[in-house]
């Protein structure tokens, strides 16, 4: 971790005074979101990251028919991975600055996809919220705690802005099951959640005696590495920074926790209001060090008791050789098909898929990542229960579609800010605790880490680059 203790001190207390020192700003001054929205009319939609991940988003959402492809806007335009979009959208202007783009055409944009690394999610939707854009931005919504509360005020200032976080499988049987499950008295008294993701990630294999980052490369052609850094301390251009690669690097992205934990426990942290934890032990790091992520990850989140419910740990497991404890009667878990594929290729069924396991006081459960849904287990028990179970809904619209049913007044997100935002607040803090390799005893009330003065820090985490200060300011 970087040392830059002055400007860091600085940054802290201008980062604690920003809020209070803009909420004075005439609202005349923010761009409004417009209501102009007919039957069958479509959101102008600018897309932000149109390579890889990004590009699945774009095709998505345009697959819904709700939007109108206005403006595409990528840091590597014309790299091999931005083809495909490029091509199914000839004549659509392009930009490799967003910044540019809202300049040039800000007027003609009503709403955002944002598709590109965890760390440059929070000053494109900072600025796109400023200018009254509806935003449908990847999880998790940014890399550092800091970054994820501004979201959050900036969209709870704008109120006339749609948000939704990109956890797609909220939108489908999973979110509709837990939520009916939860209501009925089926899900209760819950105490205890295994949440795991065994597959092997990029950095396995890696030099964990890293002393350095890599060494400099020559920058690809296409590429806008400056652009490409945004708000982060200066790097040099690598090719195990990009790509995807960024989800390795502290600096960067969010490891296995943040690519999957909304993915896995994105339900259970709503409906069973589990809110900020109290503590998160690093009870296993195999391979820490001061640059990506352990090879092996286990972390224990404590949540206090919420009005009747009582408290609930949550043990995340990653790491192919970190296999967490199985129930009797655990079954089969097969792999969803919905799940869409990492840019560096298919998902290979695992020993044990990504998925979680909750402990009721009487029951036990079990489900897979995304939209999968819930099991009881034994079988035994589950067939004895089949005839008390409540009718689960069908989802309205999948998570693309409901983002653009919200901008135009017809639907509301189900992973708005407001939802996850605290939710990536505690993949936050778990990230703290692999980072550090220190406990993380966490002020709920005051949102200050006790435990650790160079934790607390690093909730904020250090100054941005000159020049990108102003998105921290709500």
């Amino acid at each position: 971790m970087t040392d830059h203790n002055s400007s860091r001190r600085k940054f802290l207390t201008q980062a604690l005074l920003a809020s209070a020192a803009v909420a004075a700003t005439p609202s005349f001054l923010y761009g409004q979101s417009q209501s102009r929205f007919g039957a069958g009319e479509k959101v102008n939609l600018a897309c932000i990251g149109i390579g890889n991940r990004g590009g699945e988003i774009i095709r998505e959402l345009y697959k819904t028919g709700l939007a109108n492809i206005v403006a595409l806007c990528d840091v590597d335009m014309e790299a091999p991975h931005t083809l495909a979009i490029l091509k199914m959208f000839p004549n659509v202007p392009r930009f490799k600055d967003f910044r540019q783009m809202f300049d040039k055409m800000g007027n003609q944009i009503e709403a955002v996809s944002i598709g590109t690394p965890d760390f440059s999610h929070f000053p494109i939707t900072m600025m796109a919220i400023g200018l009254g854009k509806h935003v449908y931005v990847e999880k998790p919504m940014a890399r550092t705690f800091q970054e994820v509360e501004l979201m959050m005020k900036a969209a709870k200032k704008h109120r006339k802005v749609v948000t939704q976080m990109g956890n797609q499988g909220h939108s489908e049987a999973n979110y509709f099951q837990y939520k009916s499950w939860v209501d009925a008295g089926i899900i209760k008294d819950v105490t205890s959640i295994t949440a795991h993701m065994n597959s092997p990630r990029r950095w396995h294999g890696w030099d964990t005696k890293i002393t350095s980052f890599p060494a400099a490369e020559p920058t690809p052609a296409t590429l806008d590495w400056n652009i490409w850094q945004m708000q982060t301390q200066g790097h040099q251009y690598n090719k195990d920074f990009v790509n995807g690669q960024w989800r390795c690097w502290f600096d960067f992205g969010m490891g296995a926790l943040g690519d999957w934990g909304a993915h896995i426990l994105d339900t259970s942290h709503q409906f069973l209001d589990l809110g900020l934890p109290y503590e998160v032990d690093p009870v296993r790091l195999d391979g820490r060090n001061n640059f990506f992520y352990p090879m092996s990850s286990t972390l224990s989140f404590k949540f206090p008791k919420r009005g009747s419910m009582p408290p609930v740990e949550v043990k995340w497991y990653d790491g192919i050789d970190n296999l967490p404890p199985i129930p009797a009667g655990y079954g089969v878990q097969g792999l969803d098909p919905n799940i869409p594929p990492p840019s560096n290729g298919p998902i290979k069924p695992a020993s044990l898929n990504p998925g979680k396991i909750i402990y009721g006081k009487d029951l036990t459960f079990k489900g897979g990542s995304h939209g999968s849904t819930l099991s009881i287990i034994p079988e035994e028990k589950a067939k004895e229960m089949a005839s008390r179970l409540p009718v689960v809904p069908e989802s309205p619209s999948n998570h693309f579609a409901n983002f653009l049913k919200a901008c135009k007044g017809e639907e509301k997100t189900r992973s708005s800010f407001e939802i996850g935002g605290p939710l990536s607040l505690v993949f936050c803090l778990g990230v703290l605790a692999q980072w550090t390799g220190e406990k993380i005893v966490f002020d709920r009330k005051k949102k200050i880490i006790t435990s650790s003065k160079n934790a607390n820090e690093l909730l904020i985490g250090p100054p941005p680059r000159q020049g990108w200060e102003q998105y921290y300011k709500v």
